[in-house]
C-alpha cells in the first residue's frame, strides 16, 4: 500500500503550471505567496517525487493547504488536486517522525477515539455538563477571558446534543405515505452527537419524500479526518467496515447530510484500489452513495410545505461544490420552500476555513477566512445561513458570534424540516 500513497508522476504531470488555480486557492488569495498556491504546492510535490529532501517548509506549505479542492474547480487540465494533497500528506506521514506526545495524541484521537461510539458518548456527557451546567459560562468569564486565543478555540467546539443519535442505530423509519424509495443513511461519528438534530430532520425530511430510511448498526466513522491528516491506512479500515455493512444491502442510495464526509465516502474506490478484497465492493458502494441534497433533488421534492419566511443566502461546501461537483440542487432545494427569499451569495464556494480540523491547527488562517466570509454574508442582508456540511456551520456559526451579527446557521435539510413539520400542523 505505501507505494501507492505517495503522489503518482502521471497525476503530478498533468498540471501544465498556467496558474488559473491562483485565484481559486483561499492561501494564495491570503497570502499570494507561490508556494502556497496549489501550483506552488504540485511543484514542490514533483521535486520531492524526484529525491529532493523533505523540509520542514514542505511540510508547512503541504499543512497550509485546506484540501478545498477549489482548484479543481478553476482548472482546464483536470488536475486532481484533492488527490495530490491527500498522497502527499500520506506520503509525508510514512516518512516523518512525529514527536511521542503527538503521536499519542493522534492515535488517540484517530484510530480510537471517533470510531468508538462509547467514547464519543462519554466525550459528548462531558461536554453537555460543561456547556449546560454553568462551567463555560465560568470558563469565558475567567480563564478564557485572559486567553484571547484559547477563547477563539473554544468558540468553535461543537455543542453536544442529547440524546444523541446513536439511539436510532439499527432501526428503519418508515416512508409517509407510499414507500417509493429504501436508503441507508451514513450518520457519521462526531454528527451523532454534536449534530443529532440534524440527522434526525433528515429522517423526517426523506420520510415526507417516500423514503423508508435504515440507520445501519454496522456502521462507523467514513474516514474522512483520517484521509485529510494522512492517515490513509486507518481510512482503509474504516472504509471497510462501511463498505462490507452497505455495499451488498439492496439499498436505492447511501445516503449522507455531511458534505466533508460523503465527497471521502464517494472516493472509496480509490482508497480500496489495491485491495482485493474489497475494491470491486467499494466500486458498487461507490455507485449507491449521495449527499442527500443531491438526491432530494434527483427525485423531485415534495412540494407539500408551509412558508419558512427568511432572507437566505447558501454557502458552498467545499467538498460538496468542488469535491462532488454539486452546486445546483442545494439552491434548487431552497428555492422551493414557500417564504423563503433567496439572496446569492459572493463568493459562495470559497473555502470558509472550516476544513475538518483545520480551523484548530491552522486557526489564524482560518479565522481570516472567516472574516472575509461574513463580509460577503453581510453584502447578502440574509438573517439565514444555510449550508450543507456540519463543519462549514461550526464556522459560520463562530462567524455570526464573532460580527454580533444575529443570523440563524442552518443546513439545507433543517429548512425542509422547518416547512414540512410546520405543514402538518
Amino acid at each position: 500500500m505505501a507505494a501507492s500513497d505517495a503522489p503518482k508522476q502521471a497525476d503530478l504531470d498533468r498540471c501544465v503550471h498556467c496558474g488559473l488555480c491562483l485565484n481559486a486557492c483561499p492561501t494564495y488569495r491570503e497570502l499570494g505567496v507561490e508556494m502556497d498556491s496549489p501550483r506552488g504546492r504540485i511543484y514542490q510535490m514533483a521535486q520531492v517525487a524526484n529525491g529532493a529532501p523533505i523540509t520542514d517548509a514542505y511540510r508547512d506549505h503541504i499543512g497550509l493547504c485546506l484540501a478545498c479542492r477549489g482548484c479543481e474547480s478553476a482548472c482546464p487540465s483536470g488536475v486532481q488536486y484533492g488527490r495530490l494533497i491527500e498522497a502527499a500528506r500520506a506520503d509525508l506521514e510514512q516518512r516523518t517522525e512525529r514527536p511521542f506526545f503527538a503521536r499519542i495524541v493522534r492515535k488517540f484521537v484517530f484510530d480510537i477515539l471517533l470510531p468508538s461510539r462509547f467514547l464519543l458518548r462519554c466525550a459528548g456527557a462531558l461536554m453537555w455538563m460543561y456547556q449546560s451546567l454553568g462551567l463555560q459560562r465560568l470558563a469565558r468569564a475567567t480563564v478564557l477571558k485572559m486567553t484571547p486565543r484559547l477563547r477563539e478555540l473554544e468558540s468553535l467546539a461543537p455543542a453536544a446534543e442529547l440524546p444523541s443519535f446513536y439511539r436510532h442505530m439499527g432501526r428503519a423509519f418508515p416512508a409517509k405515505g407510499e414507500r417509493k424509495h429504501r436508503v441507508a443513511l451514513l450518520s457519521g461519528c462526531i454528527a451523532n452527537i454534536s449534530f443529532a438534530r440534524l440527522n434526525e430532520a433528515t429522517v423526517r425530511v426523506l420520510q415526507a419524500n417516500g423514503c423508508e430510511v435504515t440507520v445501519p448498526e454496522a456502521q462507523t466513522c467514513c474516514g474522512a479526518l483520517h484521509v485529510h491528516s494522512g492517515l490513509r491506512e486507518s481510512a482503509r479500515k474504516l472504509a471497510r467496515q462501511n463498505v462490507a455493512a452497505l455495499a451488498d444491502a439492496g439499498f436505492d442510495a447511501i445516503l449522507t447530510c455531511a458534505a466533508g464526509c460523503g465527497s471521502t465516502l464517494k472516493e472509496y474506490d480509490e482508497l480500496l484500489e489495491h485491495d482485493p478484497g474489497y475494491s470491486e465492493r467499494a466500486r458498487r458502494f461507490v455507485t449507491q452513495m449521495k449527499d442527500v441534497t443531491e438526491f432530494l433533488a434527483s427525485i423531485g421534492l415534495n412540494p407539500r410545505m408551509s412558508e419558512v419566511r427568511c432572507v437566505a443566502t447558501y454557502q458552498d461546501s467545499c467538498h460538496l461544490a468542488h469535491g462532488q461537483r454539486i452546486k445546483s440542487a442545494p439552491r434548487d432545494l431552497l428555492k422551493q420552500v414557500p417564504g423563503l427569499t433567496f439572496k446569492e451569495l459572493p463568493l459562495s464556494d470559497v473555502c470558509c476555513g472550516s476544513a475538518g480540523i483545520y480551523n484548530v491547527v491552522h486557526t489564524d488562517m482560518a479565522m481570516a477566512l472567516l472574516d472575509r466570509k461574513m463580509d460577503s454574508v453581510a453584502l447578502t442582508g440574509a438573517d439565514r445561513i444555510v449550508t450543507a456540511n456540519a463543519g462549514c456551520m461550526l464556522q459560520l456559526r463562530a462567524g455570526v458570534e464573532r460580527r454580533g451579527t444575529g443570523q440563524k446557521v442552518s443546513h439545507v435539510v433543517e429548512v425542509l424540516d422547518e416547512a414540512y413539520r410546520a405543514a402538518t400542523r
